[in-house]
């Protein structure tokens, strides 16, 4: 009888409370979220930080920062480990996401989605081929025309692909089959290069609808000889890319066949014996405007740990192939971006989830901005 009458007490009280905030809730306004709009255009050194959220990698991010200021300026949420791109005229920003009806189960969905970069919201959406690559996110897995006209979306099912959404019409324009290669490095308004392991480039340009009217194919490197990390960096449409050991191999797409460029070192011959190559994530950085590169490297090189990040970071002249600073982050770094203005910062995203931010005029570190992702992959700025 006695847990019957407290269960009847228990139950009175928790009707009074409910009548009570009822009551409250008829007597107050309902609440309202404001939504601030960005500036436009961005200021110069705006950085988009993309988190797969490797913890629970259901779900992600993009976290927009103002590295000046050290603010957060707001959040977009994205699918599983979606990759991401800017828009050349700073207005979109684009995610290719993949959401299941059940969250980590059920029917999937892969979808192009467009977010306007001032309000950050949802303008549009293509339901693209449920093939989208699902791996860590890198820069050329999702990536525009220099006209913006274009998105190429990277698949991978295990064979490749890249699916072509139309931006103007708002719809899939094509799927171009890459068999042998990966990822889509953009070529001008209307072509896109693939890396292939058989060590050649590919080139497939395609017409204003949208659907491939040539390719080609060009040796490049020997994979049996050596390790060509495929996170390459740009200038226009010349790419750089390096091997496990540090030579660096660029790329002049400009022409109607890519042209092979010399190739060159990151290091003298003594301080390879003294272990010294890079590492990381997105492990280079170009400041166009300073023509520098950017590489983390590491002291202690493993081959099978060429992925570790690295406080230490080696910046280049390109014209004259020569290491002409270090810069030093108090905290390990994984992934690198520099801005593309006159007074350029370069962007470093940090073991902790933080950003380490440092001057390129003086090779300074200047700030640090902590616990601004959880798994930053990448960061995009313009």
């Amino acid at each position: 009888m006695r847990a019957t009458r407290i269960t009847v007490q228990s139950a009175l009280s928790l009707s009074l409370l409910t009548l009570g905030l009822n009551s409250a809730n008829a007597d107050l306004p309902a609440n309202t979220i404001g939504q601030s709009t960005l500036a436009f255009p961005a200021e110069a050194h705006r950085a988009f930080i993309v988190d797969v959220e490797f913890e629970s990698f259901a779900i992600g991010r993009i976290t927009v920062v103002d590295p000046d200021k050290q603010r957060v300026l707001g959040m977009i949420p994205t699918g599983f480990a979606a990759p991401s791109a800017l828009s050349h005229d700073g207005k979109m920003i684009y995610t290719a996401d993949i959401w299941y009806s059940r969250g980590t189960r059920g029917t999937r969905t892969d979808v192009l989605a467009a977010w306007d970069s001032s309000t950050l919201s949802p303008a549009w959406e293509v339901l693209i081929p449920n093939k989208r690559a699902q791996m860590l996110t890198q820069r050329y897995g999702l990536k525009t025309s220099s006209d913006d006209r274009f998105v190429y979306v990277y698949n991978f099912t295990p064979s490749t692909s890249v699916t072509v959404v139309d931006t103007q019409s708002k719809a899939v324009a094509s799927e171009l089959a890459i068999p042998g290669c990966v990822l889509n490095y953009p070529v001008g308004k209307r072509r896109f290069a693939s890396l292939c392991g058989d060590g050649s480039l590919q080139v497939v340009t395609i017409n204003d609808q949208g659907q491939e009217s040539a390719r080609s194919r060009t040796p490049f490197f020997d994979p049996n000889a050596e390790k060509l990390v495929e996170r390459a960096v740009n200038v226009g449409d010349t790419y750089y890319f390096t091997t496990t050991t540090g030579t660096v191999r660029p790329v002049d797409f400009a022409g109607d066949a890519p042209k092979i460029l010399p190739s060159w070192s990151l290091i003298t011959d003594a301080e390879k014996k003294d272990g010294w190559a890079p590492g990381g994530w997105q492990l280079m950085a170009v400041a166009p405007k300073l023509n520098r590169l950017y590489v983390l490297m590491h002291d202690a090189h493993e081959p099978m740990k060429w992925e570790d990040p690295s406080p230490l970071i080696w910046a280049y002249d390109l014209k004259t192939q020569k290491k002409i600073a270090t810069l030093e982050a108090p905290v390990p770094v994984w992934s690198l971006q520099a801005t593309g203005d006159d007074k350029p910062v370069l962007l470093g995203s940090d073991i902790e989830g933080g950003l380490q931010i440092f001057d390129l005029k003086s090779n300074k570190l200047t700030a640090s901005m902590k616990k601004v992702a959880k798994t930053a992959t990448q960061i995009m700025t313009y």
